[in-house]
């Protein structure tokens, strides 16, 4: 997939195969710790529920394992943020420099006619 462009913005802009993959990563990074949360938290709920001081006491490390789950991905998604920030100014300096990388041929540049 290295190499390939996916145009899936709308606008006709291509993406590059790598910068796909590392998004879909990033995404199913968050998506498992978001899971891992949902059971955190209802964990959180049945020990504040059953108020057994043990339980109770069990929830401190559970909620600062959630606090620390919720700043991955935020730090996930500020990573996202830049990657598709750069990709995007990337492409827009490829076409500004001769190059249309929109409507071409998967990795191949075309060259505006003068």
């Amino acid at each position: 997939m290295e190499g390939d462009t996916f145009s899936g913005l709308g606008n006709g802009t291509q993406i590059d195969g790598k910068i796909l993959q590392t998004f879909q990563k990033n995404f199913v990074q968050v998506q498992n710790i978001l899971d891992q949360n949902r059971l955190l938290i209802n964990e959180i709920n049945q020990n504040h529920e059953s108020k057994i001081p043990d339980n109770l006491s069990r929830n401190v490390g559970l909620i600062r394992e959630l606090n620390n789950n919720i700043r991955r991905v935020v730090d996930l998604y500020a990573d996202l943020s830049s990657s598709f920030t750069k990709s995007m100014e990337a492409s827009s300096e490829g076409d500004s420099s001769g190059a249309l990388k929109s409507d071409a041929k998967a990795g191949h540049k075309r060259n505006r006619p003068a």
